[in-house]
């Protein structure tokens, strides 16, 4: 059996990319027809182009002029790429190609042209037009024709929101655009009121000013995230996401607890490729699967462990999600900052995935799986070059390249070395996880280098086709950020926040304790209903200047809000990577719920003392090398006293005693501080002491693994 065929059971195939779509927080998109899809692919690959040319040639007229193109080019591909109303997978699969109808075209070409309207060179009107310098210079007073297309345009927006992501961020837009226009009706006693604005105003600062529709959040889609995608798409198509799962088996395959271990390896190194919790839980499970059955693995944990290691792909350096992008644009610091700060948490995460691989390994007494994959170093002399252009961003961010550029030099890489394979080897590459049912034999030079040309064509494509989702959020979200700029709400609702929790706990300690466990319930149940992006955005302007203002860093408010916003997927009772997962392995969606919270407890307490602790910022990297390394250490106890408390295993089967201590424990050495991490550290010791005295009385001998 050749290496690639060893992964995949082929009575396991699934169709990844329909899975991923329907459990996503993105709804899926079009089945096209071959015509319509070349169209669209050129249309794709057109407006990539364009993305990099940006990036070297930046347009001379500025940065808002730039996106209000991307918007025209983008925003028209939403309505024919993606339905008005969302079918099943089962309808998809049942159904043939499913091309745009004429209401679609129509809203394409009409949001091609109000998208594009201010930087058209239209003949100067009475009532418009002129052109994107005369459109600007009517700023604060616009012509009827600019508020109707940009009334137009907000519509349009919000439509496209709800076809990528659903229903809930447009009615949000919607709500914020009416207390906008009807926050001046409220009673002036109501500390929400204010002046109130007109259609013009709301308009103009929507359509005509930075902090609307051209804001952060689509300058950030536009200069960051589109082109983190095309890398993506362009080391997917080269084959790197194949190598990377094969590479993570081949390290651990001599282990007994390999499969667990491998799943979580390869969730980290797919990151970079997927960019989604959920899709990368997918990828992960179409093949994982039938492994970790094969082991032993019970569907539920099998199902958790998916789910954990595929959030992990997105809270993992060097390619965050694409919130980490807005943080940095948000508190104006580099990238490479915001990488820096994910470390320590990172490392505790892995380290409480793999501490219960490991227990659960023990406890569910996971036999051996054997696999035809060659040596690690067999595979790094044949596809190791994959890692390079991973490590060409962290030099160039290292020596303060912007993450855009450095970026497109990495995209650049992959693609060379695709190439370079291309000419080489002469064989097709196989990208995804779909094995061919033949030998690859050898091709004509020419045929190899014409293979190469269309996967980097199709890879530029997709980096643009599966940024649209995330364009929409981001435009959309420029109506709750613009109305917050213009209303003055997120300081409004921050006091209120703040008034609050200091009714309910007036002792300043209790007071940011309590503020900052209400947050984290409020982040996690606002990314049941939205994306992470538009999870964060809204988060970050409404809950975060309240717990700046109780004193915390904007830094660690910044990543505390990430961290939740990010595990709202597997949060119950939607936990989307946990429902996608239990779908693959055909287990119970609340049981496989509960199994990805036990693999990812870590995660959702120490992002608590980024806030509460005043040496939270250690846990960021922010602070003396000795003192953070001090208190990774300290948070790993933690972490290894919560595996304890979720898997009921220790050196062997705990009882509810040392479970119980272990509580506490975890939580006092996540305060970080002097007093509470001794008596943390207390605690721990006598719950490992109880549980050896247990172990000795009983010669060791194993008891009923608890659930």
């Amino acid at each position: 059996m050749p290496p690639s065929t060893a992964l995949r059971d082929p009575s396991s195939r699934i169709d990844v990319d329909d899975l991923a779509a329907e459990y996503d927080e993105e709804r899926p998109s079009r089945r096209l027809s071959p015509r319509v899809d070349r169209i669209v692919g050129l249309w794709c690959f057109l407006v990539a182009i364009f993305v990099l040319r940006q990036v070297f040639q930046p347009l001379d007229q500025g940065s808002q002029y730039y996106l209000t193109w991307f918007l025209g080019l983008t925003l028209p591909l939403v309505f024919i790429c993606y339905r008005a109303r969302a079918r099943s997978r089962e309808a998809v699969a049942g159904a043939g190609a499913d091309d745009p109808n004429v209401l679609d075209w129509v809203l394409a070409a009409v949001a091609l042209l109000v998208a594009l309207y201010p930087v058209l060179p239209l003949p100067a009107l009475a009532q418009g037009g002129g052109g994107y310098q005369t459109f600007l210079d009517r700023q604060g007073s616009l012509l009827l024709l600019d508020v109707v297309a940009g009334t137009i345009l907000l519509v349009l927006v919000l439509e496209a929101a709800r076809r990528t992501t659903g229903m809930v961020l447009p009615l949000v837009c919607v709500l914020f655009f009416a207390y906008a226009y009807y926050g001046g009706y409220l009673p002036v006693t109501w500390s929400i009121s204010h002046m109130g604005l007109n259609l013009e105003q709301i308009i103009n600062g929507l359509y005509n000013e930075a902090s609307g529709f051209f804001g952060v959040p689509l300058d950030v889609a536009a200069t960051y995230i589109v082109l983190f995608t095309i890398y993506g798409a362009v080391l997917d198509r080269m084959g790197a996401g194949r190598f990377f799962v094969e590479f993570s088996f081949s390290l651990f395959r001599r282990s007994g607890t390999a499969p667990g271990r491998t799943v979580a390896t390869s969730g980290f190194l797919l990151g970079t490729v997927s960019g989604s919790g959920t899709a990368t839980a997918v990828t992960l499970g179409s093949f994982a699967w039938p492994i970790l059955k094969r082991a032993g693995y019970p569907k539920e944990a099998a199902g958790g462990m998916l789910a954990a290691s595929g959030i992990g792909a997105i809270l993992s350096p060097p390619t965050l999600g694409a919130a980490a992008f807005i943080i940095a644009e948000y508190l104006g610091v580099s990238y490479i900052s915001v990488l820096l700060w994910a470390v320590v948490p990172t490392l505790l995460y892995y380290l409480g995935i793999f501490l219960a691989v490991e227990i659960d390994a023990r406890r569910f007494g996971a036999r051996r799986v054997d696999l035809a994959i060659g040596s690690p170093l067999r595979l790094l002399a044949r596809s190791g070059y994959h890692f390079i252009s991973l490590g060409v961003i962290v030099f160039f961010l290292a020596i303060d390249v912007p993450p855009f550029r450095a970026v497109v030099y990495a995209t650049g890489v992959a693609a060379l070395f695709g190439l370079l394979e291309a000419v080489l080897s002469r064989r097709p590459v196989v990208s995804g996880f779909d094995d061919p049912d033949y030998e690859l034999e050898r091709m004509e030079l020419g045929d190899s280098v014409r293979a190469f040309g269309v996967r980097l064509y199709e890879a530029l494509s997709s980096g643009i086709r599966s940024g649209l989702p995330v364009i929409a959020v981001c435009a959309a979200a420029g109506v709750i950020t613009s109305t917050i700029a213009k209303t003055g709400l997120g300081q409004i609702l921050s006091d209120l926040l703040v008034s609050a929790a200091a009714a309910l706990a007036p002792n300043p300690t209790a007071l940011i304790i309590l503020s900052a466990l209400f947050s984290a319930i409020a982040i996690l149940i606002l990314g049941l209903a939205v994306p992470v992006t538009a999870s964060f955005i809204l988060s970050w302007v409404i809950i975060g200047p309240a717990l700046i203002q109780l004193g915390a860093a904007a830094p660690e408010v910044a990543m505390f809000i990430f961290y939740y916003a990010v595990l709202s997927e597997v949060s119950p009772p939607t936990a989307l990577a946990a429902v996608a997962s239990a779908a693959i392995t055909g287990g119970k969606v609340i049981p496989t719920m509960m199994q990805a919270c036990k693999y990812t407890l870590p995660a959702f307490l120490a992002p608590m003392a980024f806030v509460v602790s005043d040496n939270g910022p250690l846990l960021l990297s922010r602070g003396p090398l000795l003192e953070v390394i001090g208190a990774a250490l300290v948070c790993g106890l933690a972490v290894a006293a919560l595996a304890v408390v979720t898997t009921g295993w220790m050196f062997g089967p705990t009882g509810l005693l040392e479970r119980v201590l272990c509580v506490p424990a975890a939580l006092l050495l996540l305060y970080l501080e002097p007093v509470a991490m001794i008596a943390g550290a207390v605690l721990l010791a006598l719950a490992v002491g109880i549980h050896l005295a247990h172990r000795k009385r009983t010669g060791g001998r194993p008891v009923a693994a608890p659930a």
